[in-house]
């Protein structure tokens, strides 16, 4: 029995950040203080607030050290666990308070979540079963075994409203229906762990803080459809997810949860991981399952859908990671407790991976009908150096932009779509008043472009022209004829491209137009960048008054385009100008300006 538990964040972002050197040095001190039977380090998933990683909290207090170094570490051991004195310097502070130290649970990040998919992570060490089971781990799934029949266990999904977290927010209890009533000599279970989306990052965290849900989950699935085999698609990024599930799978198997006669119940069910090669195409269903297969990752086209013909062309169910985590909550816990969080048509919570110009990033879990405006500054801490916000992107490059004006609309999957947005898989991009939307749109279209697999004409072709015409906006040279020519063309590679990531590429040009057309039209007609961002459109000017003739700007400069003599005013020769921006940043009377 330990008198105090140390855990360290395990997640990929703080391990980036030295987590395992911390780990193990807590070891370390451990034992050169004589506490290695008294106090327990154990490493988690992710906390959720990357922004202030590596994380340490210190049970039972619940001291919350952040940005911990490796040589933090002994005074950490020395004054709080020898001692018995928090240290101070090292104690998590709320921004907009200083002097306030709080515990994890009453910080603003915290405050407003509802953490059910996320439930386990940070709280459990993920490679050790016996944790998950103390934590109600497992207990669906010998409900579902012995006491509910197949139907039994699709019915209840159905009626807690639960929709796929992959993006398209189709009826899981259905999907698991039609699979069901299919027949099929083999059925299958997959989990879509492939998360290609730009700053996504909530699927790769749960198989990281929480995998043994997700295979008791998929478990469960195979129980309501029939199936015996599952394979979790993961992509081969995802280093510490991959081995965490191979982990938990082997000690699944060991406590007979997992392989054949589970439970002494008769039932058989066994899981596979794919490893992906990184092609975000691989993410819609069909694809997904063409790589599993040992082909080529392309879609299919649909009808028949994987009901029916889905991996090996028998009935197949796949659902992604976030999805899986809740339906042990939901069996355990039931159906009116599930639907109580959430809006009439999105019950249930959903995670965002929270990114861009804001102050807290990190993971975050909010029930469904949250506004943008809480996550943005409740939980997300508000934007950097008083900046303003101008626009989020949901759903990465399949999602569009929500502008000011919808700060207040209450997130779920109907609202987003109705103001030109979708849900997607849950990344979440913040951005302020210093980007560029015409940019932004350029970002995620080329993004898709290269992603593209290449099978359909309208996104094959159809992208790469819209990206040309977006290209022609940023260097000046697009006129208002271009600019219909891109409307018309989005609406054109909607209809007609064969699977989701082509039908979905051109919403970032579409919001943005939408919302941001006043953006557009500068670049058009006035052949300025607003935001400062397109190169092409920027020149940069040295203010004679302001300057003082110090050469540093000069002596900085890659290509030699500034010239000027000491103490006197110096000139930019916009020709040889690569609008690198480094004079600007090395000025130290702002006597540069941006136009």
């Amino acid at each position: 029995m330990y008198r105090s538990h140390i855990l360290v964040c395990g997640g990929t972002g703080c391990h980036s950040n030295n987590s395992s050197a911390i780990f193990d040095e807590f070891q370390s001190q451990l034992v050169a203080n004589g506490l290695e039977k008294d106090v327990q380090v154990v490493r988690t998933g992710c906390f959720g607030l990357c922004a202030v990683g590596p994380v340490v909290i210190v049970y039972p207090e619940g001291a919350f050290y952040s940005q911990i170094k490796v040589e933090d570490v002994k005074e950490i051991v020395e004054e709080h666990l020898v001692k018995g004195r928090l240290v101070s310097r090292l104690l998590y502070k709320e921004k907009s308070d200083e002097q306030v130290v709080k515990a994890l649970s009453n910080t603003k990040f915290y405050k407003k979540q509802t953490r059910v998919a996320l439930r386990n992570c940070g709280v459990i060490n993920p490679e050790n079963i016996d944790e998950y089971i103390a934590y109600d781990g497992y207990e669906a799934l010998i409900k579902v075994l012995t006491s509910m029949k197949p139907q039994e266990v699709i019915d209840t999904i159905k009626a807690s409203g639960l929709r796929g977290r992959g993006g398209a927010g189709f009826s899981t209890g259905m999907k698991w229906q039609f699979a069901k009533n299919s027949v099929s000599d083999i059925k299958y279970v997959c989990c879509n762990a492939d998360e290609g989306d730009p700053g996504a990052f909530m699927d790769r965290s749960i198989l990281e803080g929480d995998p043994h849900a997700v295979i008791e989950a998929m478990t469960i699935a195979g129980y309501a459809i029939g199936a015996h085999k599952g394979y979790i698609y993961v992509r081969a990024e995802y280093p510490i997810a991959v081995k965490r599930c191979q982990i938990a799978m082997e000690q699944a198997r060991e406590y007979g949860l997992l392989g054949k006669n589970i439970l002494g119940t008769g039932f058989d069910f066994d899981i596979e991981i794919r490893l992906g090669a990184g092609a975000f195409v691989c993410g819609e269903e069909t694809a997904l399952m063409t790589s599993i297969e040992g082909n080529r990752g392309e879609p299919r086209p649909r009808p028949p859908f994987p009901a029916v013909h889905g991996l090996f062309y028998e009935s197949t169910i796949l659902n992604n990671v976030e999805t899986y985590a809740n339906i042990p909550q939901i069996i355990i816990k039931g159906v009116d407790w599930f639907t109580s969080m959430g809006t009439e048509k999105s019950k249930g919570t959903k995670v965002f991976a929270l990114g861009g110009k804001i102050n807290n990033t990190g993971l975050v879990e909010v029930p469904m009908g949250t506004t943008l405006r809480e996550v943005v500054y409740d939980i997300g801490g508000g934007i950097p150096d008083g900046k303003k916000f101008k626009a989020a992107q949901t759903g990465g490059p399949s999602g569009g932009c929500i502008p000011v004006q919808h700060l207040d609309v209450p997130i779920d999957y109907n609202n987003l779509i109705e103001i030109g947005s979708m849900m997607g898989s849950g990344g979440l991009i913040v951005m302020d008043e210093d980007n560029c939307m015409v940019d932004i749109a350029k970002f995620f279209l080329q993004f898709t472009v290269d992603e593209s697999c290449g099978k359909c004409a309208p996104c094959r072709i159809g992208n790469k022209r819209l990206l040309e015409l977006l290209n022609k906006v940023t260097e000046g040279n697009a006129t208002m004829e271009d600019l219909d020519k891109m409307e018309k063309l989005c609406y054109y590679i909607k209809e007609n491209s064969l699977c989701g990531l082509g039908q979905t590429a051109p919403n970032p040009v579409l919001s943005t137009i939408k919302y941001f057309r006043d953006e557009y039209e500068a670049h058009i007609k006035e052949k300025r960048c607003p935001a400062g961002v397109c190169k092409s459109l920027l020149s940069y000017t040295i203010i004679a008054d302001k300057c003082k003739g110090c050469t540093l700007c000069a002596r900085n400069c890659p290509v030699g385009a500034i010239s000027g003599k000491v103490k006197e005013p110096h000139v930019i020769d916009n020709a040889k100008c690569v609008k690198c921006g480094v004079c600007m940043s090395k000025c130290k009377f702002n006597a540069i300006e941006k136009k």
